[in-house]
Parts: structure tokens; C-alpha cells; sequence
């Protein structure tokens, strides 16, 4: 046997070992990597966190036939979603039923429909006709709370409702903690002899109609004992919560807060914005914009009783306005930069309690909870109050345009290149190789 042949047959040898050994490091590292610009086959970080609380094996249920009519096969869509959260878990076990072969199990799961899902962790259950990352990891956020958590809000004054549907109320923040797992119930302190203790915490917003003193020394009394307690104010008068306020040392600022670099952004004059996040468990790693329209200045007095934070800062080059003009006049207005919510934290001998205090109760409200980070920084109180740090998680990226626009004169250029350039390119190149090798023998 020839050298040259000895040699070509050591290298295809080589290459032969070289892809076993690929095929098994591969087989037994799995490594993925999303290269898509959306990071479509990627879960958000939310959710990987919330996997990571799951220590215990999750079981998920699919009831759904072979078949779908509408929707193909039904089956395949879910494995190949559920796999994104096998890859971060992998202990979650998929499984099939079909309605059409066993009636019997899918009436014993109160299953009413096809293509419904049933998630099973640590004896606790959800179920889900849907399918996608949102009510999926909302789900998986409900089943890892280990307890009942209820969220009361105080009622009977015109105060913004949790479960209320108008502009000025809180229904969309109601329902999202409703989702996350959740038990929301109003409280009416004329009726109810005094602030249940067993509540994870206690929402206040501004009352349109003074409150009785015997309702305020209530809310005081809850706070004695150690309530945790979420207080969204306006830049109203506090009508029967001056108790409160001195309770907490909490002092407004009369007016309303006017922020030029809201109004550089053609926000509207009346709003104010988030414009920075001092550190605290609160805002960890949260950076996103937030809006709070008709803001009152939170300024606060000494106390050895508390520790306090200040978790939204904004109106750097802002004023407090007691006119309608709005116009800053040095005389009058105090210039800003100004806190916009408050973080109180205590500790006695039997708790620790935890009191927010944001400048804004329309900053939840339907008309605008949806602008920026509004809802993601209110589920972050949320679950700081409640003593679930661990569910304090990074709100969803944005989706980035997957579009690519061409100028006409790039669309020719392209074109030519892709027909033309690149073919001749090719036909060079091959007849270089032909020439080289014809005069190399």
C-alpha cells in the first residue's frame, strides 16, 4: 500500500472517531442555543425562575384526541411547547388522554373541553384551555405557592375597587394577582370589627368620603399588631387616614407633582415619570419605564421605628404645583427630585412587617396600568409584602421587528448580486480549480 493511501486512510479514520466522539459528548451534554432575533424557542427569564422554585416533580395532562379538526395535531403543537420547559426542567411528565377513548377519566378530571391541560404539583392542580408562556408559568406560579395568600382592600368610601371594571379602578392589578395566585376580597371596616391578621396584606387607596374615626383606628390598630399593609395615596386631602399617615411618618407634600421630562415625551402635563430605581429587593433588576399621573411628593419624618427606602425617584427637574397654571414659581413651588413610593420595614418581637407607600393611585389604575413597567412594579410589592421575594421576577423582553426593509436602489443591488454576481463568482472559482489541477498533472 502506498503512502499517500496509508495517509488518506489515517485521516478518514480520524474523522470517523472524531464524529463518534461528537455524537456522544452530544448525546450526553445536551447543549441548545436560540439564535432567533425574538428568541422565539426561548422561555423569558420570568419563567425559568419560577421553574427553578418547583423542587418536586411536575405532571402534566393533556386531554385531547389524535386529531383535531381545527387545530391538526394537537398533540405534536404541545409536546414541542412543553419542551422548552423540559429543557429547564426535566422532570415534568407529559402525558396523553384521549376524551373519545376514556370518558371515564376525563369525567372523573371535570374536564370540559378538548385540548384541555391538567398540571399536577405537590397534590395542588390547575387547569388550562389555553396554551401559551403566560398562562402556563401563571399556572406554575400558583401551584408554587406552598399557602393560601389573601389580599384585602378597604371599601365603602368611593375607593378604587380590586375587582372593579371603570377607568379609575383597579381591576386589571386585581386580576393579575388573582392569576399569580392570589385570593383578593374587599373590606368593609364599618362591618367587619377589625382587620383580619391571617391576610397576607392590606390595600388602601384615596377614599372619596372621609372615613369614621372608629374605621381609622382600625387601620391603626392593624398596623400596631404588624400588618402589612399597600398604600396608594393621591393628591387629595387624606380624608380620615391623617392617623395613618402620622403612624407611619409618612408626610405628602400638598399639590401635584409636574415633571418637564414627562412632557418632553409628549406625556401628558399631569404625569410624572419613573425616573430612577434605588436598590431594594423591590426594583431588583427592574429597569423599566413607569408612569405616575397625578403624583403627590411622599416626604417623610424622623423615626427610630423604621427603616425606610425610597424605591421610585422621578421629576429631577420637576416641581410641586399648587395651581392650575402649572407654571413653576420659585416662590411657591418646592423643586423636585422627589420620591414617588416608599419602602417601610420593621421588625418586633413576633413579625416583620412591610408597609409600600406609592404617590399615585391611578399608577394601577385601568387607564394606566398598562403604560411601561406600571403592573410589573405593582406584582413586585405585591409579593415583596407578602414575603415572596422569590416571585419577584424580570418582566418579559420586548419582541424586537423581525422585519428588513430594502431601499429600491438595495433591492437591485441584491437582486443582480444574488443572480448574476454570485453564480459567475461560482463558475470562476470552479474553472480556477480546473485550470490549477489540469496543469498540476
Amino acid at each position: 500500500m502506498s503512502r499517500p493511501l496509508i495517509y488518506r486512510s489515517l485521516v478518514y479514520f480520524g474523522l470517523i472517531v472524531a464524529c463518534v466522539a461528537l455524537y456522544q459528548l452530544a448525546s450526553r451534554f445536551p447543549l441548545q442555543q436560540d439564535f432567533t432575533q425574538n428568541e422565539l424557542n426561548s422561555l423569558e427569564e420570568g419563567s425559568v425562575h419560577i421553574l427553578a422554585q418547583l423542587d418536586q416533580p411536575l405532571e402534566i395532562t393533556l386531554y385531547a384526541t389524535e386529531q383535531d379538526a381545527k387545530q391538526g395535531d394537537v398533540r405534536k403543537l404541545v409536546s414541542d411547547f412543553i419542551a422548552l420547559y423540559q429543557r429547564y426542567k426535566p422532570d415534568i411528565q407529559l402525558s396523553f388522554v384521549d376524551p373519545l377513548k376514556e370518558p371515564e377519566a376525563v369525567r372523573k378530571s371535570g374536564i370540559r373541553g378538548n385540548g384541555e391541560m391538567v398540571l399536577s404539583y405537590a397534590g395542588r392542580r390547575e387547569h388550562l384551555t389555553m396554551l401559551n408562556e403566560q398562562t402556563i408559568t401563571s399556572a406554575l406560579m400558583r401551584l408554587a405557592r406552598n399557602r393560601e395568600q389573601w389580599v384585602m382592600y378597604v371599601t365603602g368610601h368611593g375607593e378604587r375597587k380590586l375587582d372593579g371594571n371603570a377607568n379609575h379602578d383597579l381591576g386589571e392589578f386585581g386580576r393579575r394577582l388573582t392569576q399569580n395566585g392570589y385570593r383578593v376580597a374587599p373590606l368593609n371596616l364599618t362591618v367587619a370589627q377589625e382587620v383580619p391578621d391571617n391576610i397576607s396584606l392590606l390595600v388602601i387607596t384615596q377614599p372619596q368620603h372621609k372615613l369614621f374615626k372608629g374605621e381609622s383606628a382600625k387601620l391603626m390598630r392593624f398596623v400596631k399588631r404588624g400588618g402589612n399593609l399597600l398604600w396608594l395615596l393621591d393628591a387629595e386631602p387624606l380624608r380620615g387616614l391623617e392617623g395613618l399617615a402620622e403612624q407611619l411618618h409618612i408626610d405628602p407634600l400638598p399639590g401635584m407633582i409636574i415633571d418637564p421630562a414627562a412632557q418632553q415625551l409628549n406625556a401628558p402635563k399631569d404625569w410624572t415619570l419613573g425616573g430612577g430605581y434605588p436598590p431594594h429587593p423591590i426594583t431588583h433588576n427592574f429597569d423599566l419605564i413607569t408612569a405616575f399621573p397625578y403624583a403627590t411628593a411622599l416626604t417623610v419624618d424622623d423615626s427610630e421605628d423604621w427603616i425606610r427606602h425610597s424605591i421610585v425617584d422621578g421629576a429631577t427637574n420637576g416641581w410641586v404645583s399648587l395651581r392650575r397654571d402649572m407654571r413653576f414659581d420659585a416662590t411657591q413651588d418646592v423643586p423636585g427630585p422627589f420620591s414617588l413610593a416608599l419602602a417601610l420595614q420593621r421588625s418586633g418581637p413576633e413579625f416583620e412587617q412591610r408597609v409600600v407607600v406609592v404617590g399615585s393611585g391611578a399608577f394601577l389604575s385601568n387607564a394606566y396600568s398598562g403604560n411601561g413597567g406600571n403592573l410589573d412594579l405593582g406584582m413586585n410589592m405585591i409579593n415583596w409584602l407578602a414575603g415572596d421575594e422569590q416571585f419577584i421576577t424580570l418582566a418579559p423582553h420586548t419582541a424586537k421587528d423581525g422585519a428588513i426593509s430594502f431601499s429600491k436602489q438595495q433591492l437591485t443591488a441584491f437582486t443582480y448580486g444574488l443572480l448574476l454576481v454570485l453564480p459567475l463568482l461560482m463558475i470562476a472559482i470552479g474553472g480556477w480549480l480546473w485550470w490549477r489541477r489540469h496543469h498540476a498533472a
